[in-house]
């Protein structure tokens, strides 16, 4: 019979999962020995990687990754009408409702999956429940008159909702998919690039043509309109069982060095990772002079870009060792902030290395269930016991997170006064922006860590 003792279950023995849910019985005789437990029944479960099912819950991530992480990535839209129209065009920290929408969701990470895997079988619903919160979050901003007002509903409360509704989603995959597990998560985390071209877009000429609070409120209607029904495939594969014991906050991983070497890398890229983005239009704008529309046009190519990233990483986490996924990112990323960006001498060349960067340094997430599999199998190699692989996947969000949050006023120092201009060639190196671009590509570069400690027997 299928019981859901673990995940790992599911990663090491799938077919004996399957077998025994769905072994014919044949006679009296044969079926008293198949259940010798009084009421016990036979059932079928849904095939993994595969069929109906499988791929209807897939969709539903990809819809529900697109929705609750496109709109924090696309903030940038909103912060420039919030800088630029009243009642908060005079008003500080605005970048920060940004900050807390995308950072909370990182931080939180490992506390909201421990209590969704509190939940039991109720688990799925938290998704249901999620995303009513964002919906009543982005509702509640709409009256907000003061950035405060926006940094707690738009910002933090939205972040928690968006947290509660994408926990489901992580927790499930491993019953869902076992070979194909990583080209899953490749497809459901391509949402959020996919979702980084069209929200700016759409959210830009909602702001225009009817305001913030009327955008806020339409958005608000739309998301809850889209997403609700897709919450009803964000299910668990196995039926939950009473006998069923996962600790909630199972931090074995703390005590294996593998998992503190992989987190090192992990903060250290997220630390550069995402100031291209908030750079890259204000870069095209004084650098070549670029039009509103050419100057946005990096951030929608760097964002299509690391949709096909994020599946042909999948696709690899599959069948190479997790590090030799990683060097690949690390490669491309590097070369394109360090070459292509910092001797950029014309915007189709920095339009390059927007694809180069997006599908490369966009992909490096992907690799994260190839992280996980590797813990789970060396805590089960060193005596570790279960390792909760949704638990792994918290940490390793809450440490990009930290590169997140970080991220934000260093680059205010990295770019402060525009270092180097005019000192060397006229080149990105020399356009004021040279200390963010080396810096970019020397925090991909040290991302790729973890290539090195497997060759000097650390991993």
């Amino acid at each position: 019979m299928a019981s859901r003792d673990t995940e790992l279950e599911a990663i090491i023995e799938p077919s004996s999962r399957i077998d025994a849910a769905t072994a014919p019985v044949e006679g009296s005789h044969q079926q008293g020995l198949a259940q010798p437990e009084e009421g016990r029944q036979e059932f079928s479960l849904p095939p993994v990687d595969g069929g109906k099912d499988a791929w209807l819950f897939l969709a539903a991530c990809f819809a529900i990754e697109a929705l609750v992480w496109g709109f924090p990535f696309a903030f940038g839209v909103f912060q420039d009408y919030y800088s630029t129209h009243e009642p908060f065009s005079k008003s500080p920290n605005i970048a920060v409702i940004g900050t807390c929408a995308m950072g909370v969701m990182y931080l939180t990470s490992p506390l909201i999956m421990g209590f969704v895997r509190l939940c039991g079988r109720w688990a799925r619903w938290t998704s249901i429940i999620g995303l009513f919160i964002m919906c009543l979050s982005l509702a509640m901003s709409s009256f907000s008159t003061n950035i405060t007002h926006l940094i707690a509903t738009q910002g933090v409360l939205y972040a928690v909702g968006g947290c509660l509704a994408y926990s489901p989603c992580i927790l499930y995959m491993d019953e869902w998919f076992v070979q194909r597990k990583g080209l899953a998560y490749g497809i459901m985390w391509s949402g959020t690039g996919l979702a980084g071209v069209v929200l700016p877009l759409l959210l830009e000429w909602l702001l225009h043509s009817f305001g913030f609070r009327t955008t806020l409120r339409l958005w608000s209607g739309v998301l809850f309109a889209l997403t609700i029904p897709l919450a009803c495939y964000i299910k668990p594969r196995s039926p939950y069982s009473a006998t069923s014991h996962v600790k909630p906050f199972n931090l074995k991983m703390f005590t294996m060095p593998s998992f503190w070497l992989y987190q090192l890398a992990n903060v250290i890229e997220a630390t550069g990772f995402f100031l291209p983005g908030i750079y890259l239009p204000t870069y095209a704008r004084s650098v070549f002079g670029a039009a509103s529309y050419s100057s946005a046009t990096t951030i929608l190519l760097v964002n299509v870009a690391s949709v096909f990233g994020c599946v042909a990483m999948g696709f690899f986490i599959d069948r190479l060792h997790v590090t030799t996924c990683i060097l690949l990112s690390t490669i491309g990323a590097t070369i394109g902030a360090l070459v292509i960006w910092g001797l950029s001498s014309s915007l189709p060349l920095l339009y390059f290395f927007c694809a180069v960067y997006g599908f490369f340094a966009g992909s490096y997430t992907s690799a994260w269930p190839g992280i996980m599999k590797d813990l789970v199998r060396k805590g089960e190699a060193t005596g570790q016991g279960y390792l909760d692989a949704s638990q792994v996947f918290g940490w390793l969000s809450a440490g990009r997170g930290i590169g997140n949050v970080v991220s934000g006023p260093l680059s205010d120092s990295l770019i402060r006064g525009l270092p180097w201009k005019g000192d060397t060639a006229a080149y990105g190196y020399g356009s004021g922006y040279g200390s963010l671009i080396v810096f970019t590509g020397v925090t991909a570069l040290l991302g790729g860590a973890s290539f090195i400690w497997r060759r000097l027997g650390m991993l």
